[in-house]
């Protein structure tokens, strides 16, 4: 089993619609926990983002290959001996399986909100390429976490601080005792991986 083989690290993975705030979440999940951190649209290649930028939906042989990249990096940051949180809409089943076959423990936050909330959200969000019009085809295509699937889900009616108090508890994850000398988590995008 892939799994076995870091065993005592693991990801986070942040999942969830476009506009649900997986990105604030992950962020504010990271540094309490002093754990790395990526943005999966930092993954998607330029084809891609150009495609969703058009207001047309991806296909799963679009997200295949994006899949893979998020999957290999999770697995490198274990065998580099890191715990990780990241970002990324995991929508289906099969699309978490993929996630899965990394070699650590691969665990899912999904983030729960109407659709009209994240409507009242979009708007207000700069310089995202995803337009209000892919929110239907996202809820659409949207396969909640079975009771099999290592994760849990959090509502995001209620604000930043108290969604993350809520995740951290429902993950069973404790922040660490804050020293002196904090620093914030490194935060890795593939360009910046690739450079090392």
């Amino acid at each position: 089993m892939a799994q076995e083989r870091f065993a005592a690290r693991q990801c986070v993975v942040v999942m969830g619609p476009s506009g649900v705030g997986k990105t604030t979440v992950a962020e504010m999940i990271a540094e309490a926990l002093g754990w790395r951190f990526a943005e999966a649209d930092e993954f998607h290649p330029k084809a891609n983002i150009d495609k969703m930028a058009a207001g047309i939906a991806l296909d799963d042989e679009d997200r295949w290959p994006w899949l893979r990249l998020i999957r290999d990096w999770m697995g490198e940051q274990a065998g580099a001996g890191g715990d990780t949180v990241i970002t990324c809409s995991a929508l289906k089943r099969r699309y978490r399986d993929l996630l899965r076959e990394a070699p650590t423990r691969v665990r899912f936050l999904e983030l729960t909100a109407t659709k009209e909330l994240i409507m009242t959200r979009l708007p207000k969000r700069k310089g995202h390429y995803m337009p209000v019009s892919l929110l239907d085809s996202q809820f659409e295509a949207l396969e909640e976490l079975d009771a099999d699937e290592d994760g849990v889900k959090v509502d995001v009616g209620a604000d930043p601080e108290t969604i993350v108090r809520n995740a951290l508890a429902a993950l069973e994850l404790d922040a660490p005792a804050a020293s002196p000398k904090t620093t914030s988590p490194e935060t890795t995008s593939p360009k910046a991986a690739a450079a090392r």
